[in-house]
Formats: structure tokens, C-alpha cells, sequence
């Protein structure tokens, strides 16, 4: 699965299972806010070890430029990536019905020295998307631009919010700080 449909991918979105996908899917949706092509599929460190080596190992000659893997449990399929790639890989903790993610969490950010991959929070797969973003702005104005537009439109945000939050307690008995 690739978007959009006609544009080589230069992300790779994958994960341990496909029912990692409600999660995952968060990392895509930011991809198509920016119009980056990416793909999708399902590479098991654990019950795929060879398919998941050799799509390490030819991601960058395929023309990707990132990865954004996600894994629950033992997670080790963004640090197995990452030790076979040169691309920068995204880690991103999917949360299983026990420990809700942070077993995957603590096996995604302790990689040795050597294999980094930059991780997110647990079912972070949004914040991947925009992380992905980011590495490829850093090599194109147009897109570092709409970046750019980006963080102002999330502050615009944030600002009409908090003046929402002191129109609403306007006049309200006093709280917090100062009371």
C-alpha cells in the first residue's frame, strides 16, 4: 500500500502484526497531511526474519528515506531494522494488553550504542509521521516550509485555547496560583 497511489514511497510504515495497524495508521494520516509518499506492510522480527532483514537492507535502494517501525511486546523489529539500514529509523511502541507499552517502550529507547533509533511515545505514531517529516524537511526548503506553516498553525491553536480558558474563568472565583 503505498499514497499516494502514484508517487514512489520514501517512507516505510511498518509493523510486527496487523493488528498494530489501529495505531499505526496515526503515521500515515500525518504523512498525507504533507503529501509524502510512503508504504505499508506488515515485517515480523519474529516470524519473518529474513523478509525483515532484506527490507532493511534494500529500503534505501529503494529510494525510502525513513522508516517508522512498530512493535509491541519485545519490540525488536525497529532495532533489528535499524542494524541493517543507514536510514534513520522511528520506533514506535505499540501498547499490547499487558504492561500497555511499556515493555516496548523500554526495548525501542535501549538500543546499543552504534544502533540508534529515535522513539516515540507509546502509540506515539502521529508524533513518528511528523518526526519523518521533519528528516526529510531537513533536506528541502519547500517542504521545511510547510513545516514551518505547520508549528504556527499549532500555536495559533494553542493560543486561542488558552484564550478560551481565560474568557471562560473570567469573572469565576479565583484558583491556582494566587489564591
Amino acid at each position: 500500500m503505498t499514497s499516494p497511489a502514484s508517487a514512489a514511497p520514501v517512507v516505510g510504515i511498518v509493523m510486527g502484526s496487523d493488528s498494530d495497524w489501529p495505531v499505526m495508521e496515526a503515521a500515515a494520516k500525518a504523512l498525507d497531511e504533507f503529501e509524502i509518499p510512503y508504504e505499508v506492510d506488515v515485517v515480523s522480527a519474529h516470524r519473518m526474519p529474513r523478509e525483515m532483514i532484506a527490507y532493511g537492507e534494500n529500503a534505501a535502494g529503494r529510494g525510502l528515506k525513513a522508516i517508522i517501525a512498530g512493535a509491541g511486546g519485545a519490540a525488536h523489529l525497529p532495532g533489528m531494522l535499524a542494524s541493517v539500514t543507514p536510514l534513520p529509523v522511528i520506533g514506535v511502541p505499540v501498547p499490547l494488553k499487558y504492561l500497555d507499552g511499556m515493555d516496548s517502550l523500554m526495548s525501542i529507547v535501549q538500543m546499543p550504542a552504534g544502533i540508534p533509533v529515535a522513539t516515540v511515545s507509546v502509540a506515539g505514531a502521529r508524533n513518528a509521521g511528523l518526526l519523518a517529516v521533519r528528516v526529510l524537511a531537513a533536506a528541502d526548503p519547500e517542504l521545511q516550509g510547510r513545516m514551518t506553516e505547520f508549528l504556527g498553525d499549532l500555536n495559533e491553536q494553542a493560543t486561542e485555547k488558552g484564550k478560551r480558558l481565560r474568557q471562560k474563568v473570567a469573572g469565576a472565583e479565583s484558583f491556582g496560583f494566587g489564591k
